[in-house]
């Protein structure tokens, strides 16, 4: 059995709010139901699983999103052989691993404490569910995406960071090499998913704003994290916090999780709309932003994507982030646009990139695997037959375990996000295993409390539903695909076509 998760961005929580520990609890309880329903094999007996390999598709520690960056020189961008990076990058994790120790003690303890036990098989075939459990011997690997891909930098400083997120998280990668960004740079890992007819990759590699063809390189989404989020945060704070109200302020710490990451000045836009804050206020923070924007824009890590192409991605992260140069209508769905060009996808989803992978194209893979866009999904790919057999496959986003705000669709207009904590695992199957299924996928989205379920601190605006009633001919309403009528007339027919 195999097990995927992505996307913990667990953090040191000097910039965001990281998932409750109890999320890992609940984690460890799904593997040992997942694992006792792998044991059911396809002739209708229980054989209890020896193994499970638990796959980290990346982005598991999140090394970007923390102000300990704005307190020394040293960036991603550095130089990598520069020892100040190497300290700033071993400072975070050990914050973080210590920020999220019950959450580490969680993921430790599955793989070296036998935390997963599983009823043993009686003589028919049956779970004694009376008896000691069997341990199941997991196996965790650790993949690196863009938030974390400085575990994937070789030399001896990072080898002594690796042993310790080793340690804590129980891993079977070897500590004294670079944690794998591609499959193909470990022959066990490859053969993991060979066996399970998966293939998986975090999908950076399609995103140019937060993967510059090196994943040994920092990208554009480091700097906007760094120079622009952070400081930004950090920025208003220090000047203006006094005068701000407590939900402005709670608010803007909320800016890491925001996706995509460039609709950042949308959320400000609208956490200001909302506000009581005084007209000068307003202006001075949307300065702020915008200045700290144009000292990214000219960072030489920036500058040196400067292009003719008609996706110039400077220009095009000018005309996203800066409020002096937003559009008067469709600011956030133009921005949105212009990201799903950049990644050539016709919308948010990755499954076209999935079409091109070699696994999928030759038929070695029944399932691919990408994570990185926080939103969970199964695609069907193909259903294609020889010799008698149909092969179906798929393909899967790994989601998120993280806070996530999500513009709402009613009225982009007015710049309204709503967040939800969200936990997706899949689980692809071997052989008979559950059943003779290829696979299983849970997710999970809990409702966020408190201040930071909401920031309105006006009186909102005239509810839509009350006092904005729509006529009911012009409601977008058509008949049922499958309602039965009389010969079909030519009004009919246009109705439903």
């Amino acid at each position: 059995m195999l097990v995927i998760v992505s996307d913990l961005h667990l953090n040191d929580k000097t910039t965001g709010s990281p998932l409750d520990p109890g999320a890992f609890q609940v984690f460890a309880e799904r593997l040992h139901e997942t694992a006792v329903r792998a044991s059911w094999r396809a002739d209708g007996s229980y054989r209890p699983i020896e193994r499970l390999d638990l796959l980290l598709l990346g982005d598991v520690l999140d090394l970007t999103g923390t102000t300990q960056w704005a307190s020394g020189e040293a960036r991603p961008w550095s130089d990598p052989d520069s020892p100040a990076l190497a300290e700033t990058v071993a400072t975070i994790v050990d914050n973080i691993l210590f920020r999220n120790s019950e959450a580490c003690e969680v993921l430790r303890a599955i793989s070296t404490d036998s935390a997963i036990r599983i009823p043993p098989a009686t003589e028919s075939g049956q779970p004694a569910y009376d008896a000691e459990g069997l341990p199941v011997a997991v196996r965790t690997v650790y993949m690196v995406g863009n938030h974390d891909w400085m575990l994937h930098l070789p030399g001896a400083r990072f080898d002594t960071i690796r042993q310790k997120v080793t340690h804590h998280l129980g891993l079977a990668n070897i500590y004294n090499a670079p944690f794998p960004h591609d499959p193909y740079e470990s022959d066990e890992l490859l053969a993991t998913m060979r066996k399970h007819r998966v293939f998986a990759r975090h999908g950076d590699i399609f995103d140019p704003i937060n993967f510059s063809e090196d994943r040994d390189n920092a990208s554009l989404g480091d700097a906007i994290v760094i120079e622009l989020l952070t400081r930004f945060t950090i920025a208003v704070e220090q000047q203006l916090g006094a005068d701000l109200p407590k939900p402005v302020l709670q608010g803007l710490r909320e800016l890491d999780h925001i996706r995509p990451i460039l609709l950042a000045p949308v959320w400000i836009e609208g956490l200001l709309e909302r506000s009581n804050v005084k007209p000068a206020l307003r202006k001075e923070i949307k300065r702020t932003w915008d200045r700290l924007a144009d000292e990214f824009l000219q960072l030489s890590l920036v500058q040196d994507q400067d292009s003719w192409s008609p996706f110039d991605i400077v220009d095009g992260l000018e005309r996203a982030l800066k409020f002096s140069k937003r559009l008067s209508l469709g600011w956030a769905g133009k921005v949105t646009t212009w990201l799903h060009s950049l990644r050539g996808c016709e919308g948010e989803s990755y499954f076209q990139h999935a079409l091109a992978e070699q696994d999928f194209r030759n038929r070695r893979a029944r399932n691919i695997i990408y994570g990185h866009t926080h939103h969970a999904e199964a695609v069907p790919l193909d259903a294609s037959y020889a010799d008698g057999y149909v092969l179906n496959q798929m393909y899967f986003n790994s989601g998120t375990w993280r806070r996530v705000l999500d513009q709402t669709r009613w009225t982009t207009s007015e710049h309204e996000f709503i967040p939800t904590e969200s936990l997706s695992i899949l689980s692809f199957f071997h052989s008979d295993e559950r059943g003779g299924r290829p696979f299983e996928t849970w997710t999970g989205t809990l409702a966020t409390v408190g201040d930071s379920a909401t920031h309105r601190v006006d009186a909102g605006r005239t509810p839509h539903a009350s006092q904005q009633p729509l006529s009911a001919s012009k409601l977008p309403v058509r008949a049922p695909h499958f309602r039965r009528s009389s010969a079909p007339t030519r009004s009919s027919s246009r109705e439903i076509y």
